[in-house]
């Protein structure tokens, strides 16, 4: 009887084991985001490099002589806007877009030679650096081989004619047809060209939302078999996140940052805050700005788009959730649009932007609060009194702590915070006051001006 009772009482605790866990399974918590990010990316930052304009040759020999500058403000990535010939057909101005493709395997002579970039590449990797170049995967340039070639690989009109893609001006260019696997095995196989062959690091993928996110999933599973490889997508979506890509643009940050610069008004920044880390992957990389290429070119320049509140938007950006970008120029105080189709070399000059940029950067790096996704701490919000001109929040990480405290607002306010679970001693970045912060903090801020106290 005692034989039969242990059978029947192994057999159901058989049953609960497959059957039990199986169904308790289905309530744990799963990681969205499903590919492995490269190791050297969890504290990394980012700038782009706009070569045409970077110096007065514009090549890539001579801006090699920056790198010594950039890595000691503290760059990790460099971004190239594309590398590759210009299309001549419809060009816009005398030089053309870059995003005008006429050679997905080419080098723009402008620029230099091949020769010239494999030297760049090295360059950057021996200096502890990692480089990523711009793909412009939706489009080629008119007069493109391929649509000769392949005119097959095109959208067309109803009159079965090339087109610019649907609904935007881009007359240089003419609209790729991703529902040919033709067209993706090349773009793929060119994608991995310019890894095995340069030994480059990644991509920034341009308008990434408009090419299929399969075709995205399968790029990146082949890329990554060559080396693990970083992956920018210029658009700002949950999905580009499981399978395809490191990071997105944070382009509604930018946005709400402009709002709470010029109108004074942080209900949309507190929302955007709010949905950052409530809706986001915990383990996605969102791309942090004030200027890039688009917006300086589209939007006139972060003087104009943030006026007097422009360094407190740039340090925001160097303390929220996410991987700031420096912009060409953004650290000489660039205060104008660059020319996109023209010559228009940067001034380089002091800055105190530079400053900034330098020590938000070597933060970055050692205070592991503030590292990329999963890496850093959440954003917790800090009450205080002055919640329609103050933005106050907390990030913790492995005992690194950092209280970012920001005047969004042209007035001096005096302002009392809710810190009693964020008590301590803190060294302030930018001055290296040391503050001592109790139950109640209260602090005096003049316009525009922010804190970011620090604990490591």
């Amino acid at each position: 009887m005692r034989k039969l009772f242990y059978t029947i009482f192994i057999l159901f605790f058989g049953i609960y084991l497959i059957y039990g866990q199986t169904t308790e399974s289905q309530y744990q918590p799963k990681e969205y985001v499903e590919i492995e990010h490269p190791e050297w990316s969890k504290n990394a930052t980012i700038y782009e490099v706009n070569i045409r304009q970077y110096t007065p040759e514009g090549t890539f020999k001579s801006f090699e002589s920056h790198l010594p500058r950039l890595k000691k403000m503290g760059v990790d990535i460099i971004w190239l806007m594309p590398i590759h010939p210009i299309g001549d057909k419809n060009r816009k101005g005398s030089l053309g877009s870059y995003y005008s493709v006429k050679d997905f395997k080419g080098i723009n002579p402008e620029f230099g030679t091949r020769k010239d970039f494999q030297h760049l590449v090295d360059r950057i990797h021996e200096m502890g650096m990692y480089i990523i170049i711009d793909w412009v995967g939706n489009h080629s340039a008119w007069d493109n081989p391929l649509a000769m070639q392949h005119p097959d690989w095109y959208t067309k009109t109803r009159e079965g004619n090339f087109q610019p893609t649907p609904w935007y001006d881009w007359d240089d260019v003419i609209d790729f047809n991703y529902d040919n696997p033709e067209l993706r095995k090349y773009m793929t196989d060119a994608l991995k060209y310019w890894v095995k062959e340069t030994n480059i690091d990644g991509y920034r993928a341009d308008v990434a939302g408009f090419i299929p996110l399969d075709f995205w999933e399968n790029a990146r599973k082949e890329l990554d078999e060559i080396k693990p490889v970083f992956m920018l997508a210029e658009w700002e979506s949950r999905d580009l996140y499981k399978k395809s890509f490191d990071m997105t643009y944070s382009w509604s940050l930018w946005n709400e940052l402009r709002v709470a610069t010029n109108q004074q008004k942080l209900s949309g920044l507190v929302e955007y805050l709010s949905h950052d880390v409530n809706t986001v992957p915990r383990n996605g990389y969102r791309m942090t700005f004030t200027d890039n290429h688009d917006k300086n070119s589209w939007e006139g320049n972060p003087y104009l788009n943030f006026g007097a509140g422009l360094k407190t938007a740039i340090v925001m950006t160097g303390v929220v959730n996410g991987m700031p970008l420096c912009y060409s120029g953004q650290e000489a105080g660039l205060n104008r649009s660059l020319q996109f189709f023209e010559k228009d070399v940067i001034e380089w000059k002091e800055s105190e932007n530079a400053e900034i940029f330098t020590k938000l950067f070597h933060l970055k790096h050692k205070n592991e609060a503030l590292w990329n996704g999963k890496y850093g701490g959440e954003m917790i919000r800090v009450v205080n009194n002055h919640q329609d001109q103050v933005i106050s929040f907390y990030r913790e990480k492995n005992k690194d702590a950092v209280l970012p405290i920001l005047n969004f607002s042209d007035k001096r306010v005096l302002v009392t915070l809710e810190t009693k679970y964020y008590k301590g001693k803190y060294i302030e970045l930018f001055t290296g006051k040391i503050y001592n912060i109790e139950d109640k903090t209260m602090l005096t801020l003049l316009p525009w001006s922010y804190l970011v106290l620090t604990k490591e």
